[in-house]
């Protein structure tokens, strides 16, 4: 596993099935670690806070950016913030352990000046009329919400040349098999 030790980022545009693949990969592969961002949204139904984020107010996310506590950070579809807390990712990485970052466009192109060495993936959905349907089927939007989620996937799919690799996530188990041979697993 040494030869994937490293800090991994993988992004893509809204509902193409970042957080599934991720998730994925980890069952696949327990030793890796996934960066858990941290965000001023409200938590969706099922999300556990310090599981799939760790949702904070704005002062204390304001906080976390005083004190260089985040490698990156964003805010998102013009609304929340997200970030990737620091500390965390350099003990994983100090420790040898493969590290995901699991971020948008905004956080990997700050990444590329905080953790220079970080090898950038882009997942990209199949064509755009799937990405639509994912982000209806996902139902967790409103109608505003999606329409300015798609906006801004229209502008994070025009910088996929941006990274190191591009994978088209047709399947989950095909979007794994490519991830894992790309980091070396």
């Amino acid at each position: 596993m040494d030869d994937a030790a490293g800090a991994y980022v993988i992004s893509g545009p809204t509902a193409v099935g970042k957080g599934t693949v991720v998730a994925a990969l980890k069952k696949r592969y327990p030793q890796v670690y996934v960066s858990v961002s941290v965000t001023t949204r409200p938590p969706r139904s099922g999300e556990i806070d310090g599981v799939h984020y760790f949702f904070v107010d704005d002062p204390t996310f304001d906080h976390l950016i005083a004190a260089d506590g985040l490698l990156e950070w964003a805010v998102v579809h013009g609304v929340h913030r997200y970030g990737t807390p620091r500390q965390a990712v350099q003990e994983k990485l100090a420790a040898g352990i493969p590290t995901i970052l699991e971020i948008d466009l905004q956080g990997a192109r700050q990444v590329r000046t905080s953790l220079p060495d970080a090898r950038q993936i882009f997942i990209a959905p199949p064509d755009w009329a799937e990405l639509v349907r994912r982000l209806h089927f996902r139902g967790t939007e409103t109608e505003e919400e999606m329409s300015r989620r798609l906006a801004t996937a229209r502008q994070e799919l025009a910088a996929e040349g941006e990274f190191d690799c591009i994978i088209a996530n047709v399947t989950v188990e095909k979007t794994v098999d490519e991830l894992v041979k790309f980091i070396g697993l």
